[in-house]
């Protein structure tokens, strides 16, 4: 099968809350490994303290069974230790690399945006977030920073190629849908409306492969090894010598 070209060259490879399949997720030590593994892209969930600090945590709680709290009710000060602040991934990784942050709190979205200038890392941040016209309204905030509608193929009521057609007119840059919501053909869709197309969830290398060859522009995956060797296989023309599955 021809592969079908992308419209970022190479694609990115995303590594799902860092290297999560080596290392504790969302920590230094995952990031820092899921770059030494050759990942473009790292990939977490940021959520805002109750002193304003932006940090990287999937469940946005802590504490014991007993007693949970958000983290949008703790002080940056009194979290546990292995939850890293933005400005940490970037002391610890440097700024050479893409990164995609889900907002789970859209509060966070100034002070992220500030990290990343400091960092000067605007242009290689991606914010994530499931409601279209909420990430939309973030593109006053930044003509840089790149927005993704993070959402699922039955969930476009409007059909995708209007979809496409609103995130074009809303300054939205891209689409992030589940890896099997993906085809070559919903791919060109929305690179017709120079939208770019991402997948998540893709941690086999029969996945990887088939959407990489379907001509996706980013994957997010767990297992940073296997992504990187597809991407190595792409890069060198050799995709069709795949693995099992």
């Amino acid at each position: 099968m021809p592969r079908l070209p992308s419209l970022l060259r190479p694609p990115i490879g995303f590594a799902h809350r860092g290297a999560s399949a080596h290392a504790p997720e969302n920590t230094l030590e995952a990031f820092v490994l899921a770059r030494r593994l050759g990942a473009t892209g790292l990939e977490s969930d940021v959520w805002l303290t109750a002193d304003g600090v932006p940090v990287l945590d999937h469940h946005g709680k802590v504490g014991t069974r007993v007693r949970r709290r958000r983290i949008g009710q703790v002080t940056r000060q009194a979290l546990p230790a292995h939850i890293p602040t933005l400005a940490d991934l970037y002391a610890a990784v440097g700024t050479d690399f893409h990164l995609s942050l889900d907002v789970k709190d859209p509060a966070a979205v100034r002070p992220v945006l500030a990290e990343a200038r400091a960092a000067g890392a605007e242009e290689r941040l991606w914010l994530c977030h499931p409601s279209l016209d909420v990430v939309a309204s973030w593109r006053s905030l930044s003509d840089d920073v790149r927005l993704v509608d993070s959402t699922r193929l039955k969930y476009l009521a409007e059909g995708p190629e209007r979809r496409a057609a609103r995130q074009r007119a809303l300054g939205v840059d891209a689409v992030n849908l589940h890896h099997s919501d993906w085809n070559g053909g919903l791919i060109a869709l929305f690179h017709r409306f120079e939208r770019f197309a991402l997948g998540w969830d893709a941690q086999l290398p029969r996945i990887l492969d088939d959407l990489l060859d379907c001509g996706i522009d980013a994957v997010y995956c767990d297992h940073t090894d296997r992504m990187t060797d597809a991407l190595g296989r792409l890069e060198a023309g050799k995709s069709g010598d795949r693995p099992p599955a």
